[in-house]
C-alpha cells in the first residue's frame, strides 16, 4: 500500500522512485483516460446534434482541442518547473496566489467531482430507464435508492485502499474503450454520403444560431468530457517518475480527444442533425441500435454502465484526495485528513459520499437533472483549471523557476499558458451567469471550514486582498439565493 501522507518535496523530474505501490507511466495515463472517459462520451451525439451540425462541430473540437491541449502542456510544464508541487491541481492556486485563493480552488474541484459523480449515477439510473420504465430519467425514487446503495458500495470499495482502485480503474478503462472504438468503426462503416453532406451545416433542419452562437452552445459539453485531464496531477505524489506526469497528461488527452470528435463525426454519418437531437440519451445508444438493430442496445448500455462506473470510481478517489490534502496541508480542518487503517482518506471519502447522497435526493426536484448536474460540475471544474494556467502565467511572466533554462522554452512555455488562461476565462464566460453564480453559492459557506481550519491552527484568518475576495463571493453566494428564491435562477 502507498504512503498517502503529502510530502514536504517531491522527487526530481527524471528521479525513479522505486518505492512499492508507486505507479507507472501506463497507469497515470490509464488514470488520465479512465477519468476523461466516463458518461459524456454516451452524450455527445445528442449535445452537438442540438447545438450545430459537421462544420460547428470541428470547428468546436478545434477550439476545445486547443484549449484543451494547451491546458495539458500547463499541467505538464507545471510538474517539471514545480517538482515540490506534488500535492494535486490545488496546490498551484495556493502557491501562486496565496491560501484562500487555493482553499477556494480545491472545494471548486472536490464539488466538480461531487457534482460529476451524482450525474453519473443519474446518467445510469437513465440508461437503465430504457428497459424498465420505473427509472424514467434517473430522476425517480426507484432511480436514486438504486444510486444510493452503489455510492455505498463503491465508499466500501475506495475505504479498501487506493492502491487497489487504482488496479481495477486501469482494467476498466481497457473494456469501456473497446465498445466506443466498435461503435465509431460501425458508424463508418454504414457511412451515408447524403446524410454526412446534409448535415454539413445543418442549415436544411431549421435555424441553429450562427456559426459562432452553434460553436459557443457546444463548449460545456466539451469541457466536461475533458474534465479528468489533470488526474495524473493528482496523483503526482504516487508517479514512479516525477517526468510522467506531464507525459502522462499529454498521451491521455490526445487520446480522448481523437476518440470524441471521431464518435461526433461517425454520428453524423447515418442520421440526419434533427433526429441525433432528439434520441434520448444516452444518444450514443438509439444511433447504434439504428445501425445495427436491437442488440445494439443492451451492447452499448453494458458499455454505459462498465465506462461510467469506471468514471465514477477515478472520480470518487480523486474528489477524496482533493479533501484529504488540503487538510494534511493546513487548509482545511484537520478531521479531514485522517485515515484508517489502509492508509485511505476516511474522513474525507464519507464527507464526499454523503454530498453525492445529498445531490442524488435533489434530483427528485430538479427540471433536468442529468444536464443540470453536468453543467454545474464543468463550471466548478474552471476554477482550479483557470488559476492552475494563470499559475502558469505568472511563472513564465516573472521568470519564477527558469533561471537555468533557455529563453525559447521560457516564451513557448508562457505562450501556452496564455492561451490555456484565456481559454479558461471564455469558458467563464460561455457557462453562463446562472452557474457562476451557482458555484458561488457552494463556495460562500465553504468559508468556514477554511476559518476553522485557520483558527484552530491559530494563523490568520485573511489578508486583505483575501478578505475583499471572500466579501465578493458572500455577495454572488447571497445573490444566487435570493435568484433561486425568487425564480430568477432555474433548476
Amino acid at each position: 500500500m502507498v504512503d498517502t501522507h503529502p510530502s514536504v518535496a517531491g522527487p526530481a523530474a527524471d528521479t525513479p522512485v522505486d518505492a512499492p505501490g508507486k505507479m507507472s507511466l501506463l497507469t497515470l495515463t490509464g488514470m488520465v483516460v479512465g477519468s476523461m472517459v466516463g458518461a459524456g462520451v454516451f452524450s455527445l451525439p445528442a449535445r452537438f446534434g442540438v447545438a450545430t451540425g459537421i462544420l460547428g462541430s470541428l470547428i468546436a473540437w478545434a477550439v476545445a482541442g486547443t484549449g484543451m491541449l494547451m491546458l495539458a502542456f500547463v499541467f505538464q510544464n507545471l510538474a517539471i518547473r514545480k517538482p515540490d508541487l506534488d500535492s494535486g491541481v490545488f496546490i498551484y492556486a495556493k502557491a501562486g496566489f496565496g491560501d484562500y485563493v487555493g482553499f477556494n480552488s480545491a472545494i471548486g474541484f472536490w464539488a466538480s467531482a461531487v457534482c460529476g459523480n451524482a450525474f453519473y449515477w443519474v446518467f445510469i439510473t437513465a440508461t437503465l430507464g430504457g428497459f424498465f420504465p420505473a427509472f424514467g430519467d434517473g430522476a425517480t425514487v426507484l432511480a436514486v435508492a438504486v444510486s444510493t446503495v452503489g455510492v455505498w458500495l463503491f465508499h466500501y470499495l475506495v475505504a479498501r485502499g487506493v492502491r487497489d482502485a487504482a488496479v481495477i480503474n486501469r482494467i476498466v478503462t481497457v473494456l469501456k474503450i473497446l465498445p466506443i472504438l466498435v461503435f465509431i468503426v460501425v458508424l463508418f462503416v454504414a457511412f451515408d454520403a447524403g446524410v454526412f453532406s446534409a448535415n454539413w451545416i445543418a442549415t436544411g433542419y431549421g435555424d441553429l444560431g450562427s456559426l459562432n452562437e452553434q460553436v459557443r452552445n457546444t463548449m460545456i459539453i466539451t469541457t466536461f468530457v475533458f474534465i479528468g485531464i489533470e488526474g495524473a496531477s493528482v496523483y503526482s505524489r504516487y508517479a514512479r517518475r516525477r517526468q510522467d506526469v506531464g507525459r502522462a497528461t499529454v498521451l491521455g488527452f490526445l487520446s480522448v480527444l481523437s476518440i470524441f470528435a471521431l464518435v461526433t463525426l461517425s454520428s453524423y454519418s447515418v442520421m440526419p442533425q434533427p433526429e441525433i437531437a432528439g434520441t434520448r440519451q444516452p444518444s450514443m445508444i438509439g444511433l447504434f441500435e439504428s445501425v445495427v438493430g436491437s442488440w445494439g442496445r443492451w451492447f452499448i448500455s453494458a458499455a454505459v454502465i462498465v465506462s461510467v462506473l469506471g468514471a465514477y470510481l477515478a472520480w470518487t478517489l480523486m474528489a477524496a484526495e482533493v479533501m484529504y490534502i488540503p487538510a494534511r496541508n493546513e487548509d482545511l480542518p484537520a478531521f479531514l485528513g485522517k485515515e484508517n487503517d489502509k492508509k485511505t482518506p476516511i474522513t474525507a471519502l464519507v464527507v464526499t459520499s454523503l454530498a453525492i447522497q445529498g445531490l442524488l435526493a435533489a434530483t427528485l426536484v430538479l427540471t433536468d437533472a442529468l444536464n443540470f448536474m453536468l453543467d454545474l460540475s464543468t463550471s466548478l471544474a474552471l476554477i482550479p483549471y483557470f488559476l492552475a494556467a494563470a499559475y502558469a502565467l505568472k511563472l513564465g511572466l516573472t521568470g519564477e523557476s527558469y533561471e537555468n533554462v533557455d529563453a525559447r522554452t521560457r516564451r513557448k512555455e508562457t505562450i501556452f499558458a496564455g492561451i490555456a488562461t484565456a481559454y479558461t476565462v471564455f469558458l467563464f464566460e460561455a457557462a453562463g451567469l446562472k452557474f457562476l453564480l451557482l458555484c458561488s453559492v457552494i463556495l460562500a459557506p465553504a468559508m468556514l471550514l477554511y476559518i476553522k481550519a485557520r483558527s484552530e491552527r491559530g494563523r490568520r484568518l485573511f489578508t486583505v486582498t483575501e478578505m475583499a475576495l471572500g466579501v465578493i463571493i458572500v455577495a454572488a453566494g447571497v445573490t444566487g439565493v435570493v435568484g433561486l428564491w425568487t425564480g430568477f435562477i432555474t433548476l
